[in-house]
């Protein structure tokens, strides 16, 4: 059960660090809607978002490896709780919402990679808006975890 813990535990903390960028990474898209065509601002913008880019993406590739231990690892590791019965469907709508949220964060990273390659800039209203998206998913996301409902 120790390992069990220990899995779980940094799981949370890979995700939390994976949320940080899905955060940031559209508030960094409403800077350079803001900057407008100053080069200097542009560029120190695009390089935070590029290096925040790859940063989430080792984040979420690394709590999805955990999160497949802590969803499957009955089957490898002894004395391992199991979360495939009957009473576990909120696991399956949960991944959904995990896969909703990724989605989102590469829509964000190809509109960042098309600012960097000299596209326009996005319109800072919309991307206040596109901002706030992730929330609509994880509130649901930690409902679910924590309520169990199905």
């Amino acid at each position: 059960m120790t390992l069990y813990l220990w899995i779980k535990t940094f799981h949370l903390v890979f995700v939390i660090a994976f949320m940080a960028s899905v955060f940031y990474l559209p508030r960094l898209l409403v800077n350079l809607g803001e900057a407008g065509n100053q080069p200097a601002v542009r560029e120190r913008l695009v390089l935070m978002g590029r290096r925040l880019y790859r940063f989430g993406h080792v984040m979420f590739g690394v709590s999805f490896v955990l999160g497949l231990v802590l969803w499957l690892g009955y089957r490898v590791l002894p004395d391992f709780p199991t979360m495939v019965a009957l009473g576990t469907g909120w696991v399956h709508a949960k991944l959904a919402l995990v896969v909703a949220l990724f989605v989102y964060y590469v829509i964000a990273g190809r509109r960042l990679k098309r600012i960097a390659g000299g596209g326009a800039l996005p319109d800072p209203r919309a991307m206040r808006l596109f901002n706030e998206l992730p929330l609509l998913a994880l509130v649901p996301i930690v409902w679910l975890v924590l309520a169990k409902p199905f």
